[in-house]
């Protein structure tokens, strides 16, 4: 490149994940974690994602924020079902790199997220946000999301299922 020449510009690009991405959404994922002070905590592999994502019944849909090769933020959703509304979305992560954070990307990968919930007939797009996050929560109130926090998360852990349960009808 010769000295006064300008880099071409590079966009960023919200598109559907491939599983060429997988990498890049799993250091993410880490990325994210170790954010939260939880890098400890993750037992998910790049494999467990090709297979849940990728592989022939897919668990989750992933948007990537794409600049080039480089992928820069993801958001991760699946299908969920309330017997109150009907089938809906729910966001389990929106990430973007640390360094990235604060130029409307996750914005971008939640509009994102919106237009695919309503293409696929969903009555409602939902997530979670950690309670010392303000950041985040300043940020999905300004996009009018309503908190409620009347709702207590309940999380079961594979190590806590009942020694004995199997799936299977049982009747007393």
């Amino acid at each position: 490149m010769q000295p006064n020449q300008m880099e071409p510009e590079t966009r960023v690009v919200i598109r559907d994940a491939t599983v060429a991405d997988v990498s890049a959404i799993y250091t993410l994922i880490l990325e994210l974690a170790e954010y939260e002070e939880a890098l400890n905590r993750v037992e998910n592999t790049e494999e467990r994602l090709r297979e849940d994502g990728f592989g022939e019944e897919p668990r989750f849909h992933c948007f990537v924020a794409a600049e080039g090769s480089a992928v820069i933020g993801i958001a991760l959703c699946y299908y969920r079902y309330s017997t109150w509304k009907g089938r809906y979305l729910y966001l389990e992560d929106l990430i973007v790199t640390k360094p990235r954070r604060g130029e409307g990307l996750g914005k971008l990968l939640l509009q994102r997220c919106i237009g695919y919930a309503q293409s696929t007939g969903c009555r409602l797009l939902t997530w979670q946000v950690l309670d010392w996050n303000s950041n985040a929560i300043e940020f999905y109130k300004a996009l009018g999301a309503e908190l409620q926090p009347e709702w207590v998360n309940c999380v079961l852990s594979s190590e806590r299922f009942m020694p004995g349960v199997d799936g299977a009808q049982h009747a007393i």
